[in-house]
Protein backbone atom coordinates (compact mmCIF):
# COMPACT_ATOMS: atom_id res chain seq x y z
CA UNK A 1 0.00 0.00 0.00
CA UNK A 2 1.61 3.39 -0.85
CA UNK A 3 0.80 5.71 2.33
CA UNK A 4 1.28 8.64 0.39
CA UNK A 5 4.06 9.99 2.57
CA UNK A 6 7.06 10.48 0.24
CA UNK A 7 7.90 13.81 0.80
CA UNK A 8 6.64 14.95 3.82
CA UNK A 9 8.06 16.41 6.76
CA UNK A 10 7.63 15.33 9.96
CA UNK A 11 8.53 16.18 13.74
CA UNK A 12 9.42 13.40 16.54
CA UNK A 13 9.72 13.82 19.53
CA UNK A 14 12.14 11.47 21.97
CA UNK A 15 13.42 9.97 18.68
CA UNK A 16 16.94 8.83 19.96
CA UNK A 17 15.60 5.82 21.55
CA UNK A 18 12.83 3.46 21.91
CA UNK A 19 9.17 4.42 19.93
CA UNK A 20 10.44 7.32 19.11
CA UNK A 21 13.12 6.33 17.14
CA UNK A 22 10.76 3.27 15.81
CA UNK A 23 8.65 6.13 14.73
CA UNK A 24 10.96 8.02 12.90
CA UNK A 25 12.41 5.32 11.37
CA UNK A 26 8.65 3.65 10.25
CA UNK A 27 8.08 7.62 8.44
CA UNK A 28 11.43 7.55 7.04
CA UNK A 29 11.38 4.16 5.03
CA UNK A 30 7.80 6.18 3.57
CA UNK A 31 10.24 9.12 2.15
CA UNK A 32 9.45 11.27 4.98
CA UNK A 33 11.79 13.48 5.91
CA UNK A 34 12.14 13.63 9.80
CA UNK A 35 12.77 15.80 12.38
CA UNK A 36 13.79 14.55 15.67
CA UNK A 37 14.76 15.58 19.37
CA UNK A 38 16.05 14.88 22.45
CA UNK A 39 17.65 15.76 25.26
CA UNK A 40 20.71 13.35 24.78
CA UNK A 41 22.61 14.73 22.21
CA UNK A 42 24.93 12.06 21.73
CA UNK A 43 22.57 9.50 21.09
CA UNK A 44 20.40 11.30 18.80
CA UNK A 45 23.37 12.12 16.57
CA UNK A 46 23.66 8.24 16.42
CA UNK A 47 20.47 7.64 15.72
CA UNK A 48 20.23 10.84 12.79
CA UNK A 49 23.02 8.88 11.28
CA UNK A 50 21.53 5.32 11.47
CA UNK A 51 18.10 6.44 9.96
CA UNK A 52 19.77 8.62 7.23
CA UNK A 53 21.80 6.18 6.06
CA UNK A 54 19.34 3.20 5.79
CA UNK A 55 16.48 5.17 4.35
CA UNK A 56 18.78 7.67 2.46
CA UNK A 57 16.10 10.37 3.66
CA UNK A 58 17.13 13.74 4.90
CA UNK A 59 17.27 13.70 8.74
CA UNK A 60 17.66 16.95 10.71
CA UNK A 61 18.70 16.18 14.50
CA UNK A 62 18.04 19.48 16.62
CA UNK A 63 19.11 18.27 20.47
CA UNK A 64 15.55 19.67 22.82
CA UNK A 65 14.55 19.18 26.16
CA UNK A 66 10.56 19.41 25.69
CA UNK A 67 10.06 20.99 29.44
CA UNK A 68 11.23 24.13 28.10
CA UNK A 69 9.06 26.32 26.01
CA UNK A 70 12.19 27.89 24.30
CA UNK A 71 13.31 24.54 23.37
CA UNK A 72 10.52 23.87 21.68
CA UNK A 73 9.97 27.10 19.95
CA UNK A 74 13.43 26.78 18.31
CA UNK A 75 13.03 22.91 17.32
CA UNK A 76 9.88 24.10 14.92
CA UNK A 77 11.75 27.25 13.88
CA UNK A 78 14.75 25.06 12.60
CA UNK A 79 12.41 22.63 11.07
CA UNK A 80 10.75 24.89 9.27
CA UNK A 81 13.85 26.85 8.08
CA UNK A 82 15.28 23.63 7.07
CA UNK A 83 12.27 22.37 5.17
CA UNK A 84 10.11 24.96 4.77
CA UNK A 85 6.98 23.19 6.08
CA UNK A 86 6.12 21.07 9.02
CA UNK A 87 3.00 17.74 7.68
CA UNK A 88 3.39 15.36 10.63
CA UNK A 89 4.04 16.35 14.60
CA UNK A 90 4.68 12.83 16.30
CA UNK A 91 4.72 14.07 20.33
CA UNK A 92 6.46 11.32 22.54
CA UNK A 93 8.01 12.15 25.80
CA UNK A 94 9.96 9.65 28.19
CA UNK A 95 7.88 8.88 30.98
CA UNK A 96 7.88 9.94 34.59
CA UNK A 97 8.87 7.78 37.48
CA UNK A 98 7.23 5.34 39.51
CA UNK A 99 6.14 6.01 42.76
CA UNK A 100 2.76 5.50 44.87
CA UNK A 101 0.18 8.36 45.89
CA UNK A 102 1.14 8.76 49.21
CA UNK A 103 5.31 9.01 48.38
CA UNK A 104 4.71 11.91 45.35
CA UNK A 105 4.54 15.34 46.13
CA UNK A 106 3.45 18.30 44.76
CA UNK A 107 7.44 18.79 42.26
CA UNK A 108 6.87 15.35 41.64
CA UNK A 109 3.46 16.03 40.16
CA UNK A 110 4.23 19.00 38.72
CA UNK A 111 7.27 17.40 36.61
CA UNK A 112 5.24 14.90 35.50
CA UNK A 113 2.43 17.26 34.02
CA UNK A 114 5.66 19.24 32.57
CA UNK A 115 7.18 16.19 30.80
CA UNK A 116 3.76 14.18 29.47
CA UNK A 117 0.69 17.13 29.48
CA UNK A 118 2.15 20.43 28.67
CA UNK A 119 5.26 19.45 26.09
CA UNK A 120 2.48 18.37 24.10
CA UNK A 121 0.07 21.12 24.63
CA UNK A 122 3.54 23.47 23.61
CA UNK A 123 4.62 21.39 20.39
CA UNK A 124 0.94 21.10 19.53
CA UNK A 125 0.45 25.19 19.58
CA UNK A 126 3.84 25.89 18.13
CA UNK A 127 3.38 23.15 14.47
CA UNK A 128 -0.81 24.30 14.53
CA UNK A 129 -0.12 27.48 12.54
CA UNK A 130 2.06 25.83 9.78
CA UNK A 131 -0.46 22.50 9.39
CA UNK A 132 -3.56 25.19 9.11
CA UNK A 133 -1.24 27.32 6.59
CA UNK A 134 -1.31 24.54 4.62
CA UNK A 135 -4.67 23.38 4.76
CA UNK A 136 -3.53 19.41 6.00
CA UNK A 137 -1.93 17.82 8.82
CA UNK A 138 -1.21 14.65 11.29
CA UNK A 139 -0.90 15.20 14.89
CA UNK A 140 0.11 11.80 16.40
CA UNK A 141 0.71 11.61 20.70
CA UNK A 142 2.70 8.38 21.92
CA UNK A 143 0.64 7.98 25.36
CA UNK A 144 0.19 4.57 27.13
CA UNK A 145 -2.50 2.05 27.48
CA UNK A 146 -2.53 3.41 31.06
CA UNK A 147 -5.12 5.79 29.99
CA UNK A 148 -7.13 2.75 29.76
CA UNK A 149 -6.43 0.34 32.09
CA UNK A 150 -4.38 2.53 35.08
CA UNK A 151 -0.90 0.68 35.89
CA UNK A 152 0.11 -0.07 39.62
CA UNK A 153 2.83 2.35 40.79
CA UNK A 154 2.55 4.43 37.97
CA UNK A 155 -0.03 6.83 39.34
CA UNK A 156 1.88 9.74 37.68
CA UNK A 157 1.96 8.71 34.14
CA UNK A 158 -1.76 6.98 34.67
CA UNK A 159 -2.87 10.73 34.99
CA UNK A 160 -0.75 12.96 33.03
CA UNK A 161 -1.33 11.05 29.95
CA UNK A 162 -5.02 10.79 30.34
CA UNK A 163 -4.60 14.76 29.83
CA UNK A 164 -3.10 14.49 26.57
CA UNK A 165 -6.16 11.81 25.99
CA UNK A 166 -8.70 14.62 27.08
CA UNK A 167 -6.82 17.06 24.96
CA UNK A 168 -6.51 15.22 21.84
CA UNK A 169 -10.25 14.68 21.45
CA UNK A 170 -10.60 18.12 22.00
CA UNK A 171 -7.95 19.44 19.37
CA UNK A 172 -10.00 16.62 16.68
CA UNK A 173 -12.83 18.31 17.26
CA UNK A 174 -11.62 21.78 16.95
CA UNK A 175 -9.33 21.61 13.98
CA UNK A 176 -10.98 18.96 11.74
CA UNK A 177 -11.95 21.92 9.90
CA UNK A 178 -8.55 22.33 8.57
CA UNK A 179 -7.82 18.99 7.33
CA UNK A 180 -6.01 18.19 10.49
CA UNK A 181 -6.29 14.51 12.52
CA UNK A 182 -5.51 14.07 15.84
CA UNK A 183 -4.76 10.79 17.40
CA UNK A 184 -3.23 8.57 20.61
CA UNK A 185 -1.25 5.83 20.46
CA UNK A 186 -1.30 3.57 23.31
CA UNK A 187 1.63 0.97 24.09
CA UNK A 188 1.78 -1.54 26.04
CA UNK A 189 5.02 -3.38 27.10
CA UNK A 190 7.56 -2.97 24.03
CA UNK A 191 11.16 -4.02 24.04
CA UNK A 192 12.32 -0.60 25.13
CA UNK A 193 14.82 1.03 28.30
CA UNK A 194 11.62 2.80 29.88
CA UNK A 195 9.73 -1.47 29.99
CA UNK A 196 13.28 -2.84 31.19
CA UNK A 197 13.00 0.52 34.18
CA UNK A 198 9.73 -0.20 35.12
CA UNK A 199 10.20 -3.78 35.84
CA UNK A 200 13.73 -3.31 37.50
CA UNK A 201 11.69 -1.01 39.54
CA UNK A 202 8.94 -3.11 40.53
CA UNK A 203 11.56 -6.31 41.19
CA UNK A 204 13.47 -3.62 44.09
CA UNK A 205 10.24 -2.49 45.45
CA UNK A 206 9.11 -6.16 45.72
CA UNK A 207 12.19 -8.08 46.71
CA UNK A 208 12.24 -10.01 43.77
CA UNK A 209 14.15 -10.67 40.00
CA UNK A 210 14.11 -8.86 37.21
CA UNK A 211 13.46 -11.91 35.52
CA UNK A 212 10.54 -12.56 37.54
CA UNK A 213 8.99 -9.67 36.84
CA UNK A 214 9.57 -9.94 33.35
CA UNK A 215 8.40 -13.32 32.87
CA UNK A 216 4.94 -12.21 35.32
CA UNK A 217 4.47 -8.86 33.08
CA UNK A 218 4.52 -11.23 29.85
CA UNK A 219 2.22 -13.61 30.77
CA UNK A 220 -0.45 -10.81 31.04
CA UNK A 221 -0.11 -10.39 27.39
CA UNK A 222 -2.54 -12.67 25.50
CA UNK A 223 0.09 -12.79 22.47
CA UNK A 224 2.98 -14.48 25.13
CA UNK A 225 5.84 -11.79 24.22
CA UNK A 226 6.52 -8.18 24.35
CA UNK A 227 5.83 -5.67 21.69
CA UNK A 228 8.86 -4.76 18.92
CA UNK A 229 9.24 -1.37 18.70
CA UNK A 230 9.69 -1.67 14.87
CA UNK A 231 5.75 -2.95 14.74
CA UNK A 232 4.63 -0.27 16.98
CA UNK A 233 6.42 2.50 14.45
CA UNK A 234 4.45 1.12 11.87
CA UNK A 235 0.87 1.56 13.38
CA UNK A 236 2.31 5.47 13.54
CA UNK A 237 3.52 5.79 10.46
CA UNK A 238 0.21 4.51 8.82
CA UNK A 239 -1.70 7.09 11.31
CA UNK A 240 0.29 9.54 9.47
CA UNK A 241 -0.60 8.42 6.02
CA UNK A 242 -3.11 9.79 2.99
CA UNK A 243 -5.14 6.10 3.71
CA UNK A 244 -5.83 6.99 7.63
CA UNK A 245 -7.18 10.99 6.84
CA UNK A 246 -10.95 9.59 8.27
CA UNK A 247 -9.39 8.82 11.55
CA UNK A 248 -9.43 11.08 13.98
CA UNK A 249 -9.65 11.65 17.76
CA UNK A 250 -9.53 8.15 18.22
CA UNK A 251 -6.99 6.50 21.32
CA UNK A 252 -5.73 2.96 19.35
CA UNK A 253 -4.19 0.54 21.79
CA UNK A 254 -1.22 -1.52 20.81
CA UNK A 255 -0.49 -3.98 23.56
CA UNK A 256 -0.91 -7.68 22.06
CA UNK A 257 -4.11 -7.81 24.09
CA UNK A 258 -3.11 -6.70 27.80
CA UNK A 259 -5.55 -4.40 28.24
CA UNK A 260 -8.72 -6.31 29.32
CA UNK A 261 -11.61 -3.80 28.52
CA UNK A 262 -14.20 -3.72 25.90
CA UNK A 263 -14.03 -0.29 24.57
Amino acid sequence: MDLGLKGKVAIVAAASKGLGKACAIALAKEGVNVVICSRNQAELLEAAREIGSTTGVEVLAIPTDVTKPDDVVKLVEQAVARFGRIDILVNNAGGPPAGTFETLGDEDWAKALELNLLSTVRLTRAVLPHLKKQGSGRIINITSYAVKQPIAELILSNAARAGVTGLAKSLSNEFGKYNITVNNVLPGLHTTARIDYLHQSRAKSQNRTFEEIRVEETKQIPLGRLGDPADFGSIVAFLASEPAGYITGQSLVIDGGAYKGLM
